[in-house]
């Protein structure tokens, strides 16, 4: 089955130039042009990865990953032209799961399409049963967390955050190795983003976020899932 990808840039020669890369290795390609129109595409039909600029018309990048993770969990590879480190990690923040600054070269953005696919293929198949715990439930077949019956959407990169820690419980985790098997250790970021990831899981999962059950910090050296 094709790859389907959306591709979101106001750049209009941009897009054609990685649509036309992208379709010759025979990948499903669809086009938006500003924020409100990938928003609409993306509620409407399944990708399996998006490709979204940060300066867009109508909704700017950011504001489009945040809203599209209040509903899906869909792989988001962000595009800046800028290189301020704040401006990438707020794109992670918002539940990026990787980003890349223009110019860019496009046998690196495939490389980077495909590791993001290989690492949501890989998390799919790994597991294949459902932790539950005090008032959390981890459905690791469908990729679903549950606290107390209620759904937290979680990105698909906090998932792979939780699954891991959970997978390992009272295992202590520094920020460099959790940066290295979660995110690959080609992955450009700094431990940052492992910081930001785990504030805002905490967050979803956790009762009182700063006081918490789960996701707990040994200080000086990184984090663990204690049960």
């Amino acid at each position: 089955m094709a790859t389907k990808v959306l591709v979101v840039d106001d750049e209009k020669f941009i897009v054609k130039g990685i649509k036309f890369s992208l379709e010759q290795d025979s990948m499903e390609v669809d086009a938006a042009y500003d924020g409100e129109e990938a928003l609409q595409m993306i509620r409407e039909k399944e990708y399996d990865i998006v490709i979204l600029d940060v300066m867009l018309p109508k909704l700017d990048g950011v504001q489009v990953c945040q809203q599209v993770r209040e509903f899906s969990t869909v792989p988001i590879l962000m595009l800046t032209a800028k290189g301020e480190d704040m401006d990438k990690i707020l794109g992670l923040e918002y539940g990026a799961d990787d980003y890349m600054t223009k110019p860019f070269n496009i046998l690196e953005l495939k490389a980077r399409m495909k590791a993001i696919l290989r690492r949501m293929k890989y998390h799919e198949e790994k597991n294949s049963h459902v932790l539950e715990m005090k008032n959390l439930k981890i459905d690791f077949d469908s990729r679903r967390v549950f606290i107390e019956g209620k759904e937290a959407n979680l990105t698909a990169k906090e998932f792979d955050l939780l699954e891991l820690l959970s997978n390992n419980v009272g295992k202590v985790y520094s920020r460099e190795k959790l940066l290295d098997v979660v995110w690959g250790y080609d992955y450009p970021g700094d431990v940052r983003t492992v910081d930001v990831h785990v504030r805002r899981l905490r967050e979803k999962i956790e009762p009182n976020p700063a006081d918490p059950s789960f996701i707990h910090t040994k200080w000086g050296v990184g984090y663990y899932f204690k049960d």
